[in-house]
């Protein structure tokens, strides 16, 4: 027991009870069980570290039926009362079988190796425990969020104005949005925050491009419209969403009666990384009092950087943005933001509860501009990246990142079996091989067939109805000589899968 922890004018009666409390509860994370604490922490430390240092391939290839194996023989009626056998354990069930995110032939999707000082604070944040709905829940964690949501807001440029919130994810920043713009538009009650107008559920349209991420559907579907709600608008040569086609677009839906809820601008489409011309769209939702929504869930790491910040151009006039930590940040799942321009905006999703945050309430409760009541203290892991590393050294990562797609892309198109779908516009390269000789395998037998190897890992993706393969390149760590492995890889695997007769 730590006597320093107690009260020295505790009666003696008084130790006698939580000794017996630490006796009924020793896994309890309190003042008493603090060594406990740490040797436990430093066991799973171990364990990370180990991993991390005998891994040699993003992935070992075991299939799930090789995996639930291990999986099915554990019965978690009968705990192993010890934690070094637990993560012995662990080993087989999870760590040893794991997707590596950090390893530098992982080129799929839109995850990113995590920095050190965000670590730091995922460890901080779960042990205290605080949810980031009420203050009395919470305190300086709130104002810690806040103070990160101006930061963004300010790189943004949104204005002295804006405001928002820590959500868990694109989609959820996404649905969030457009429930606001939803309620803007008047297609809720009377009673909301500074309706502008009064628009029957049903005529309400939103504008996106056809290269905009799918939330944007799912978020129509939740919000209640129709089925025909998202309009989709086409995109030019470098997946870009068309003015003069959304120009179109709005023109056509006033003509037919319809209501322009929101146009949705994508800063960093998943495939491409393509940034739709957000002054130009910005211009046409004035023209038409349109909300517009930007979707910078992968772009919006540029307000770090060094280099490319002026991509981000035209996005100050967004009345809501969506930015991924999580991705362009180097932060661990989960860590995004939906922000607005008018913070008045927010209280569309406010609700208030007696027992919670009563009407009248002056203290800073983040419930009430939240879809989520209970909410992790996910900005800590930023708080820290940023004390600790900075804006800047996030933003030499990204530029990293941004420089060997460029630089690749150029190497891919220039090589004979080999052609790029779209010149990179951030971090991705789509593309298939093309050997001189008919191919009789698929992009996608050959994807799946290196991932089943474990020695990289690629993403696929569908352009104009045929099979691609992507680089997804989010790792600093990744070289050029690490992708030419790969493309070696993609060349060796067909070949293999043609020998043996593989059709699919």
């Amino acid at each position: 027991m730590t006597q320093s922890l107690l009260d020295p004018a505790q009666p003696v009666g008084e130790f006698d009870h939580l000794e017996r409390l630490l006796d009924a509860a020793p896994h309890l994370m309190n003042q008493l069980n603090t060594d406990r604490y740490a040797a436990e922490l430093a066991s799973g430390i171990e364990a990370v570290v180990q991993t991390f240092t005998t891994t040699n391939a993003p992935f070992t290839g075991r299939t799930p039926a090789d995996v639930s194996v291990a999986i099915d023989h554990v019965d978690l009626d009968s705990p192993l009362h010890n934690t070094r056998d637990a993560l012995t354990e662990l080993q087989d069930v999870y760590l040893r079988d794991a997707v590596y995110f950090h390893h530098p032939r992982y080129t799929a999707h839109l995850n990113c190796p995590v920095v050190i000082p965000a670590l730091l604070g995922e460890t901080i944040l779960t042990a205290v425990n605080s949810s980031l709905d009420t203050w009395d829940q919470s305190a300086g964690a709130t104002l810690i969020e806040r103070a990160l949501i101006t930061w963004t807001a300010d790189r943004l440029g949104l204005g002295p104005d804006a405001d928002g919130v820590f959500t868990s994810g694109g989609s959820q920043s996404n649905l969030q949005a457009l429930l606001m713009a939803r309620s803007h538009a008047g297609a809720t009650s009377s009673n909301t925050p500074t309706t502008t107008a009064t628009a029957p559920l049903a005529t309400l349209r939103i504008f996106a491009s056809d290269a905009a991420h799918f939330s944007v559907q799912k978020s129509a579907r939740l919000l209640g419209l129709s089925e025909d709600a998202v309009v989709v608008v086409p995109t030019d040569a470098n997946r870009r969403m068309r003015p003069d086609a959304l120009s179109a677009a709005l023109e056509a839906a006033v003509r037919d009666g319809l209501a322009p809820m929101a146009v949705v601008a994508t800063a960093g489409t998943t495939d491409f990384g393509s940034i739709d011309p957000l002054s130009e769209i910005a211009a046409l939702c004035g023209q038409y009092k349109t909300w517009m929504h930007v979707d910078a869930a992968y772009g919006g790491g540029l307000i770090t950087s060094l280099r490319h910040r002026n991509r981000l151009s035209g996005i100050e006039h967004a009345d809501s943005v969506t930015v991924d930590y999580h991705k362009t940040f180097f932060q661990p799942v989960s860590s995004s933001a939906v922000l607005v321009k008018d913070a008045r905006m927010l209280g569309h999703v406010t609700h208030y509860a007696d027992y919670l945050n009563p009407r009248g309430e002056v203290l800073p409760n983040q419930v009430n501009k939240s879809l989520q009541t209970t909410r992790r203290f996910d900005a800590l892991k930023l708080w820290l990246t940023l004390r600790i590393m900075g804006a800047d050294g996030i933003g030499a990562m990204l530029d990293e990142v941004i420089a060997l797609a460029t630089q690749f892309g150029a190497e891919i198109d220039a090589t004979d079996d080999f052609e790029l779908a779209a010149p990179p516009q951030l971090s991705t390269l789509v593309f298939r091989y093309t050997p001189k000789t008919k191919l009789t395998v698929t992009q996608d037998a050959i994807r799946k067939a290196i991932f089943a190897s474990g020695e990289a890992v690629v993403a696929g993706t569908v352009v104009d109805g045929e099979q691609f393969l992507k680089f997804t390149l989010l790792n600093p760590d990744t070289s050029a000589r690490d992708l030419r492995a790969i493309l070696d890889l993609i060349r060796r695997t067909a070949a293999q899968l043609e020998q043996r007769g593989v059709q699919a």
